[in-house]
């Protein structure tokens, strides 16, 4: 028997419609199994799409699966943020008032609701170098040579990203990347490749961001927010930008514009969010 399940799908990192990541939201995925939720991300065919099951932590408000078109992920920002503003608007009420506990692959990720923005505490990152060899073959991939790229590592955040800055923005936004060899130079376990460079001090963001997943089958993320989290995690550890906050601009180049605000925590903790909207709101046939 076939039966409803309620559904939206929520532009991310953006406060227009059409504009920003979208991320396809089952809001009751509890009797699903994983084969029907990856059949569901293929269809969606977006980046991501996550399904909210009841949680087995007692900490958590709600437990969130994500899955694209090819895989699941143990975690992922712009799906993260989506589907907390989705949850809220179906009407949980957090245990915490003002604070959401997600468990996901990744563990427990606290999201604060701040207005409306809400912005998730990342995971702690494991970062690692890239290899010379390895380097000099995504560079070609990407279309600029090795001298081009002023720091450069592999990061963990949960969804794990080989991470390239680049001179600067525009060289960022002039890439062409060839996907089939991008895909074939991504390793198992790894995402793909985020690349960023700084802009002009007279713009409304400091940093332009692109990732690429074509391995994922995704070969351009509009916003992506773990993308962004290991591109926080260089710029931190570099001491890049010496301001606690910034603001990165990702999207311009698929026509989704979106804007990710990362803040620096004196703990040590990243925090990275936004805002979000809700494009399509009913439900989904499922089995």
């Amino acid at each position: 028997m076939n039966r409803q399940v309620p559904f939206q799908q929520v532009d991310v990192f953006t406060d227009t419609p059409f504009k920003g990541n979208p991320v396809a939201v089952v809001l009751d995925g509890n009797e699903l199994s994983t084969e029907e939720m990856q059949a569901i991300a293929n269809w969606t065919n977006l980046s991501e799409t996550t399904f909210v099951c009841r949680p087995t932590h007692p900490q958590a408000d709600y437990k969130l699966r994500i899955f694209t078109p090819h895989s699941e992920l143990p975690f992922a920002g712009h799906p993260t943020i989506g589907s907390a503003f989705a949850v809220l608007k179906y009407g949980l009420k957090p245990k915490t008032p003002g604070r959401l506990i997600q468990e996901c692959g990744s563990g427990l990720v606290s999201i604060l609701s701040e207005g409306d923005k809400l912005f998730l505490t990342l995971p702690k990152p494991n970062v690692n170098t890239i290899p010379p060899e390895r380097l000099e073959e995504l560079t070609n991939a990407l279309g600029v040579t090795s001298n081009h790229v002023k720091a450069s590592a592999t990061i963990d955040v949960g969804a794990v990203w080989m991470t390239l800055q680049l001179s600067n923005a525009d060289e960022v936004r002039s890439l062409r990347p060839d996907m089939a060899r991008l895909s074939a130079l991504t390793p198992a376990g790894v995402t793909g490749v985020t690349v960023f460079g700084f802009t002009s001090s007279n713009t409304d963001s400091q940093v332009e961001v692109r990732s690429f997943a074509p391995s994922e089958g995704v070969a351009e993320d509009p916003v992506c927010g773990s993308g962004n989290g290991c591109v926080a995690t260089l710029v931190r550890q570099l001491e890049l930008i010496k301001e606690p906050n910034y603001v990165a601009s990702q999207g311009y180049c698929v026509g989704r514009n979106g804007k990710v605000e990362v803040r620096f925590q004196e703990n040590g903790d990243i925090l990275l969010g936004g805002r979000a909207v809700t494009c399509i709101e009913g439900t989904v046939k499922v089995r």
